[in-house]
């Protein structure tokens, strides 16, 4: 416990027992010793007897002026380290080196702990001591920790990898939540709400203003994005970068190059929606990258395939496709849907490009833009003819009935093309808010079969079945109960356990809409298998 102490010439238990062992008046040498060993004021002397008088034992009356003491250095230590003295950190150092010895002395320790804290560079040695002591490395400061995680990559992602994991359940826990609704979703957070999560705070924290930490951070991400290829790693680098914006940490927010590219992307997102100013910025930074820099496009790519980036750019391209519809305007002629395109096709490229180390920007299939989108349009176009001859009198109306094909380029493109499958997933999303039963039957079977299963996969499960609330009603009628489940859902439900889950979700909130006979059947159809509820029961 006094460890260190006879390094710095003071007396500790052992002399005590020492000096007990060879005197032959033990009261005298007890006295002898409490004078040497006391605090060194002559007048104190002559007043600590009255303490005595008191009953208030010495060490009550010493630990006491010790903690005072204590507070006035540490303050003492924060003053010096934020004053303006050139020598101010040689100071420092001397009082690291008087104290250090002690740093095993639980009541000294704050003191030790104080001076690392404020030296911008802790000698080396000393950051060697801490390291090598876990007791001393878990209670030191952040500011120290980072000096040491510097130069010991696999240190600090020991201590990264539990946020980074604990990131990705909360994510994954969000995509599966009971709640169901179209206005609070996995969307729906602001990017300022969601950086004060506990990871971003604290990864955010651990980096401080250094770019090595940072640098390790991202490379964390990249490996582990590519590992995995689950774009919530994208999610929060994006996050990162942003929160470190937000406590203006111009230090890394300087040398990163994707930083005012993710600043204005994190306006639209805020927005849920790039309008033209933005989306000329963003133009402007994606066609600045210069040569021998293609590596910057590695990061936009991964900044791009953040869902929350990926959710704005979409859902801005179904808005412009609506209000090039309302101006008999083809897709071509959009320079800003061109643009979200090319965007969402470096995002959905952000895995390949990475993995390859091939920085250029993928080639966009033109056809997306001259036959996908108008075979999308026509079914907008179909949907409203439909819509209009309902409304006609009777004598004008044909026997016009709801198309329920689709147009073959429309099936193929989703099947083929990334970009085109995102589209058009959300085109689903979209007729669904506006609660269009009919256009929803007729899509929702195309999407048996889309490219990499993007229909099947979480975000877009938890996004439809929000969505699906809205039609409530309809589930009460067989028809859409089978152009849902059977048509959709129950396809793949047996191999995918995710989809079983959302489609469990589902019946969770909308049980009593659903037809009673149809509720039984699905009941039956999604009841796990006897030999899994036997092994959960062992």
């Amino acid at each position: 416990m006094f460890a260190g102490l006879p390094e710095l010439g003071i007396s500790n238990g052992e002399d005590l027992k020492e000096t007990l062992t060879n005197c032959t008046e033990p009261l005298k040498a007890i006295d002898q010793f409490q004078m040497e060993n006391g605090i060194l004021l002559p007048t104190l002397q002559s007043a600590l007897p009255f303490l005595d008088l008191h009953g208030t034992p010495r060490l009550e009356f010493h630990q006491s002026v010790f903690d005072e003491l204590r507070e006035k250095l540490m303050e003492r230590v924060a003053t010096i380290a934020e004053g303006k003295d050139e020598d101010r950190y040689v100071k420092l150092e001397e009082l690291l080196e008087k104290s250090f010895p002690l740093v095993k002395m639980p009541s000294i320790q704050p003191i030790v702990m104080q001076v690392l804290k404020h030296l911008p560079k802790v000698p080396e040695k000393k950051l060697k001591q801490v390291m090598a002591d876990k007791e001393l490395y878990k209670v030191c400061a952040v500011e120290v920790k980072r000096q040491i995680w510097q130069d010991n990559q696999a240190l600090f992602g020991d201590e990264v990898s539990p946020l980074l994991k604990q990131y990705i359940v909360e994510k994954e826990a969000a995509l599966f939540s009971s709640d169901l609704s179209i206005l609070h979703n996995f969307f729906s957070p602001s990017p300022k709400t969601r950086r004060q999560g506990e990871v971003v705070l604290k990864l955010t924290q651990m980096i401080g203003k250094n770019v090595k930490l940072y640098d390790m951070v991202l490379q964390f991400l990249r490996t582990l994005f590519l590992r995995t290829r689950n774009v919530h790693y994208c999610t929060l680098r994006a996050e990162l970068l942003m929160s470190l914006h937000d406590l203006d940490i111009s230090e890394i927010c300087s040398v990163d190059p994707c930083h005012k590219f993710s600043w204005c992307l994190d306006a639209c997102i805020r927005e849920k929606f790039v309008d033209a100013k933005r989306a000329r910025e963003l133009q402007g930074f994606l066609d600045g990258v210069k040569k021998g820099q293609e590596q910057v496009l590695g990061d936009l790519s991964m900044i791009l395939c953040d869902p929350f980036a990926c959710n704005t750019l979409v859902l801005s391209t179904v808005r412009n496709l609506q209000e090039l519809l309302s101006q008999e305007a083809l897709p071509r002629d959009s320079p800003d849907l061109l643009l979200l395109l090319r965007m969402l096709s470096l995002g959905q490229g952000a895995w390949d490009m990475i993995d390859s180390q091939v920085f250029k920007e993928p080639r966009m299939d033109l056809e997306v833009v001259t036959r996908f989108l108008p075979a999308m349009m026509s079914i907008v176009v179909d949907d409203y003819t439909f819509t209009v001859e309902q409304k006609l009198p009777s004598e004008e109306k044909t026997s016009l009935t709801y198309p329920t094909t689709l147009p073959e380029t429309f099936s193929r493109y989703i099947q083929e093309n990334r970009v085109a499958c995102e589209i058009g997933l959300y085109y689903v999303l979209h007729i669904a808010k506006l609660r269009n039963k009919n256009a929803l039957q007729r899509l929702l079977p195309a999407l048996v079969d889309t490219y990499n299963d993007m229909a099947f996969g979480d975000i877009f499960l938890h996004l439809l079945t929000g969505h699906l609330t809205l039609l409530s009603d309809e589930f009460g009628s067989e028809e859409f109960c089978t152009a849902v489940f059977d048509n959709f859902l129950l396809t793949s439900f047996s191999s995918k356990e995710n989809v079983h889950r959302h489609c469990l979700r589902l019946l969770n909130h909308l049980h009593q809409k659903v037809l009673v006979s149809y509720m039984e059947t699905l009941t039956k159809t999604l009841e796990p298998p006897k030999q899994v509820l036997k092994q959960e029961t062992e």
